[in-house]
This record gives structure tokens, C-alpha cells and sequence, in this order.
């Protein structure tokens, strides 16, 4: 039996509306009436995929379904479940819900309930109505106590609307109680549901300082839950009734007051004093609950908005891994963990890779999980312009530059401000701007086209190439100097080829999303098509195999994606599949295209031009083909013959 409590909510699909209970170790959902969850559905497979509980932790697994499993958008073969993670199965979704987990501002604070009831001795209760802060101000005698007390509030109610952040807040409001009562510890506990679920808990020490252990009376903060009183305790017992632990701190006297939002008590002021005589007495009763009054609206409002914050940064993540990278492969997993990893730092970032394999997905990666994601991505592409129009672009120019030149224009450059710029084919890049470059990244400043005014620059660049740039600068292609700048931290994006389990994520992927473009019911990939997309070695990577799904999308006519929906180099270059009942008439026109290549040759007497004269090709279509159907073993028997 799982120790976590969590559910599936059914959002869409045959079980809209109810809540399932993951109750089991493990959850079966399909089309069969066996499994624990079952959907009528003829899009999920009979077992479609599995959560399993083990070690705290949720994590679903596809079982090898028609259609895949989604975990936000993103097709996944295996991966542990986060609170608020959408499952979709078929045409069901499901939002995966864990009970909110105890969060705790300041690493070591921790606070523990004592088993005894402390309470005893001289107790005072105070209601919030009886409370003479919070009644008519004019019936207060104007002592020297009340106008300290007075000062208080209002320093705490200042504090309230100029701190931010929850522990700032909870740090300022608890310094200064300190500042009028003998409390030596004081806390502030936050709960949802009641004591037993703290979400916040924040202890101050008057020797040690923040973030200190805190012990508190169980039957005290439980009478101020649940009779919404404040409640003061002096002369505490010091009988067998009280445990070792509050006999060793000697606690004397216990204040615990109320913070109530809406008639709702959503947590407590706890302070303790051991010095016999430095006793709580009723005036600081009416102080600590006049400040829990005021300061509860604040904290609930604090607590939300950081929970609110964490959302946000974790549906950004979520959009972050939609919008970039498909792969659970460990050559993929080794491209996250090098994001992870540099994207904090400030360090220049080469990337290498073929054309097509995600260079400026990675760099986005990077951007986004970098402190300049609030600042402007840039990128440009080294090869598609001139020269000339590459350093306007680049650095800018100024008015009258060059013809044409009618305004000032700021460079990607200056665009990038603060944020990152991504030069893309930096091996495509002239000498002379290679050299305006190194300057970039030495001096951080350059000048316009045109200009004589120095601009500083504070951005961060990530270059990308599919050259080998130490063999570019053997070469003298490429400069020495700015290469060894550039290749501060790098990486290799592997090719598609290398990493073929990723294939079908990205295939059921790019499905999902083109089939929401054009507006048409896709629900996957056949297993037939995904042979041949398995067998293809993809030279275009993931722009290939993206472009080849999104054809197939548009052109097809069935609810999958079936193998004469795909590009023929993809079926030309696949073997045939034994036992693949689906691929006859393929793997038929794919045996008689190479029997007619060979008749050709073997007519041709060997020769190239003359065999794709009497087919009725171009030599280099015939080529193409020739080497999609590897045929080049038998071509030489011919031509020896």
C-alpha cells in the first residue's frame, strides 16, 4: 500500500468527473475490463500503461501502447509523477493529485508537539472580541505601556505592506514581539487543514536567531484551532505530567495566539519563556493577539503568492520541456543533465552537432534555465546573409553607413541586452567578423556600422556549428583564438541515429501536434510505420523526421499514420520486416525498383549515365536511390562482370 495518498482526476474521456484513488501499489489503465482503471475507448490499447508506487515515489510507464502514453504533451516511455502532471490516455485525460506536502521556510526549523498537556498553572483566555486594540481606540487610557504597544502595531503594520516574501515578513513581525514581550522562542505555524498539516513554520530565538527548533503544546494549539481564543499560561507544571524534554527547557509560561482570515484559523503566534520571572502577563496577551490580527491577512496572502511562484516556475519547466526536447534515451538524458548544469553559470557555450539534430532548442534550454530568461533571446543564423549584411545585423549600424543606410538601426547584439544571443553556423562566419567578434567576447563592447561610439554589451553567447571547428582551424578557416573563446563549456547533440528509442516519442509527438493544426482526428502511429521510421537513418535528424510526420499528417487519411503516408526515401531505405503482414505492397515496390535499377546496369554494361538514361532519371536521383536502397554491393558485381 502506497504510504502517500494520491489520486487521478478524470478531466476528459469515458470517466470525466470522478476521482480514482491510487490505493494499490500498482495501477493498471486500459481498454480490458481486468485492469483497475478501464476505458471504453478503441484508441487505448488493451494494456495501456501502469503507475507504480515504490520509495515515495509515483511513476508511470508505458506498456509498448498503439498510441503512446503523455505525460504534459510530452510522450513518455517511463517517469516519475509530479502533483498537478497531466496523463493523457486515449482521448482521457487525467491530472495526477498528491495531498499538499509539508514545506518549510528555513532548512533546519522544525517544530515538534509535546505529548503531555503543558497547560496548567494560571490561564487566561481572550476572545477577539474582547480584545481592546481591535475594539474602539478611544475608550484606551493613554499609559506609557499603551503607546509602546501602540508604536508596535504600528511598526508591524508598516511592515506589512513594505516587506516581501513570507520568512522576511514572519522574521520582521517576530523581532518585534521580541521588542515587548520576554519571550526567549517564538514561532509563527501556518497550516491548511489544522496543526497537523504545517505548511510554514518559522521559530526565532532570542540567543540563536532564526531558523531554531521549535516546541510547542499540543493541547494549547489545539484549543487555539479549534475555539479560535488566545490562550495565556504561566506557572506551567513541573509535575511527572510533563515530559523530560519540557522539564529540561524549563518552560515557565506558554502565549499562543490566533491568525484568523475569514472566521478561519489558518495558524498560531507562539511564544515561551523559562525565566521564572519574566512572566506573560495580560497586557502582552492583548498586544500578541492585536498583532495576529493584523498580520494574519499578510501572511496567508505571503504564503500564497509563493505557492503561487512555485507553480508558476513549475508549469514553466513543464512548457519549457514541451516546447524544446522529446527523448528519454540516456544520449538525451546527458544533454539535460549539461543544461542543468551550465545554464546557471555565465559561461560562453559551444554547441556541435549535424544539421537538424535541436542546436537552438538546446541554447533556448539554456537561456530559459539561466538568470537572463527574463531577458530577450536572440538568434541569428551566420549563414543565411552576406557579409556585409551579417555585420549590420551583428553590430548595428548608424545613419548615412552605407546606401540605404536612411536611420539608425541597433544590432541583434544590442538587442540582446541582458539576456542571450545564439549565433547559429559559427563556422560560416567571415574572418573580418570573426575578428569583430573576439573583441565582443574580450572586451565586451564594440561600435556600429558606421559609428565611432563605443557600446558596452552585457549578454551571454552560446555558438552552434555543424563543422568541425579544431579541423577548421588547422585549416586557417577559422581563427584560433576566437575558437578557444567560444569552446569555454561544449557539447555534442547527438544524431537522431544515435539514439533510435527516442524515435517513436518524437514520431507520436510531432503526430500530437500536427494534428491539432490541421484540425484532424491522428491518433498515432501504426506499428508498421514506426518499422520503417525505426529502420531510416535519418540524415536530416529531427527536422527530418518532424517534417516527414507533418506530411504524413496532412496527406493521410486514416486516424494512423500508415507506411504509404511517409516520404518513399524513408520506405526505400527500411528492410523488409519478416512477419510484417502490412508492408507486402511495400516491400514489393521496393524489390522491383532494385531489379529495374539492376536490369538497367546490367544493360548499361556498369556504367552510371547510360543506366539512368534508359530509366528515364537524373543520374543524380538515380544515385539517391541507389544508395537509399544499398545497393552499391551488387552494383560493383555487375560492373566486374
Amino acid at each position: 500500500m502506497p504510504e502517500i495518498a494520491a489520486e487521478l482526476e478524470a478531466v476528459t474521456g469515458p470517466l470525466k468527473g470522478s476521482s480514482i484513488a491510487l490505493a494499490d501499489p500498482e495501477t493498471s489503465i486500459g481498454r480490458e475490463p481486468s485492469n483497475r482503471v478501464s476505458l471504453l475507448d478503441a484508441s487505448v490499447s488493451r494494456r495501456h500503461c501502469l503507475i507504480s508506487y515504490h520509495s515515495g515515489e509515483f511513476k508511470i510507464q508505458d506498456l509498448k501502447s498503439r498510441n503512446s502514453t503523455f505525460v504534459n504533451g510530452v510522450p513518455v516511455t517511463e517517469r516519475v509523477l509530479s502533483s498537478g502532471d497531466e496523463i493523457k490516455v486515449g482521448n482521457s485525460i487525467f491530472v495526477f493529485v498528491l495531498p499538499d506536502v509539508e514545506r518549510v521556510n528555513g532548512a533546519s526549523t522544525s517544530v515538534e508537539f509535546e505529548k503531555a498537556d503543558t497547560a496548567g498553572g494560571s490561564t487566561i483566555i481572550l476572545r477577539k472580541q474582547d480584545a481592546r486594540y481591535l475594539r474602539d481606540l478611544d475608550r484606551i487610557q493613554p499609559t506609557g505601556r499603551t503607546l509602546r504597544d501602540l508604536n508596535v502595531l504600528l511598526k508591524i503594520s508598516k511592515a506589512v505592506n513594505s516587506v516581501r516574501g513570507l520568512e522576511a515578513l514572519e522574521k520582521q513581525i517576530l523581532e518585534s514581539i521580541f521588542e515587548v514581550a520576554p519571550a526567549d522562542r517564538a514561532a509563527i505555524l501556518l497550516w491548511e487543514q489544522g496543526p497537523d498539516d504545517c505548511t510554514s513554520i518559522y521559530g526565532l530565538d532570542r540567543r540563536t536567531g532564526p531558523n531554531s527548533s521549535v516546541h510547542v503544546s499540543r493541547s494549547i494549539v489545539s484549543r487555539v484551532f479549534t475555539d479560535g481564543v488566545a490562550v495565556l499560561s504561566n506557572d506551567l507544571p513541573t509535575s511527572d505530567a510533563v515530559d523530560k524534554e519540557t522539564l529540561a527547557r524549563q518552560i515557565r509560561s506558554v502565549l499562543a495566539v490566533p491568525l484568523e482570515v475569514l472566521d478561519r484559523v489558518l495558524g498560531v503566534i507562539y511564544l515561551d519563556a523559562s525565566n521564572p520571572d519574566a512572566r506573560f502577563d495580560e497586557d502582552h496577551l492583548q498586544l500578541v493577539t492585536a498583532i495576529g490580527s493584523i498580520a494574519a491577512a499578510a501572511l496567508d496572502n505571503a504564503r500564497r503568492v509563493e505557492s503561487l511562484e512555485e507553480e508558476n516556475r513549475r508549469l514553466q519547466a513543464e512548457i519549457s520541456i514541451e516546447h524544446n526536447m522529446v527523448g528519454e534515451s540516456p544520449k538525451m538524458r546527458e544533454v539535460y543533465q549539461f543544461i542543468s548544469r551550465v545554464a546557471p553559470k555565465e559561461s560562453t557555450v559551444l554547441v556541435f552537432g549535424e544539421s537538424g539534430t535541436g542546436k537552438e532548442l538546446v541554447a533556448r534550454a539554456i537561456h530559459r534555465n539561466s538568470g537572463r530568461s527574463k531577458k530577450p533571446f536572440v538568434a541569428i543564423n551566420c549563414a543565411a546573409l552576406a557579409d556585409t549584411l551579417l555585420e549590420s545585423e551583428l553590430f548595428g549600424h548608424e545613419k548615412g553607413a552605407f546606401t540605404g543606410a536612411i536611420a539608425q538601426k541597433k544590432g541583434k547584439l544590442e538587442i540582446g541586452e541582458g539576456g542571450t544571443v545564439f549565433l547559429d553556423e559559427i563556422g560560416e562566419l567571415a574572418p573580418l567578423l570573426q575578428a569583430k567578434l573576439l573583441r565582443v567576447l574580450q572586451e565586451r563592447e564594440f561600435e556600429r556600422v558606421g559609428g565611432t561610439r563605443t557600446i558596452k554589451l552585457d549578454v551571454r553567447l552560446i555558438a552552434a556549428t555543424n563543422r568541425d571547428l579544431e579541423q577548421e582551424v588547422k585549416n586557417a578557416r577559422f581563427r584560433e583564438d576566437l575558437f578557444y573563446r567560444l569552446n569555454v563549456v561544449s557539447i555534442r547533440v547527438p544524431a537522431l541515429r544515435e539514439h533510435r528509442d527516442d524515435i517513436p516519442l518524437l514520431a507520436s509527438y510531432f503526430a500530437s501536434k500536427y494534428a491539432q493544426r490541421a484540425n484532424r482526428a491522428v491518433l498515432g502511429v501504426s506499428p508498421q510505420a514506426r518499422t520503417y521510421l525505426m529502420s531510416y537513418d535519418w540524415p536530416g535528424n529531427v527536422r527530418e523526421l518532424e517534417n516527414a510526420i507533418e506530411r504524413a499528417v496532412v496527406l493521410g487519411s486514416s486516424e494512423l499514420i500508415l507506411p504509404e503516408d511517409l516520404p518513399e526515401a524513408v520506405l526505400e531505405k527500411a528492410e523488409p520486416v519478416a512477419g510484417a503482414g502490412g508492408n507486402t505492397f511495400h516491400d514489393a515496390l521496393r524489390e522491383t525498383k532494385k531489379q529495374l535499377i539492376l536490369n538497367a546496369f546490367e544493360q548499361a554494361s556498369g556504367n552510371y549515365t547510360d543506366a539512368a538514361r534508359l530509366l528515364g532519371l537524373h543520374p543524380n536521383y538515380l544515385h539517391r536511390l541507389i544508395r537509399n536502397l544499398n545497393m552499391k554491393p551488387q552494383l560493383r558485381q555487375v560492373a566486374t562482370q
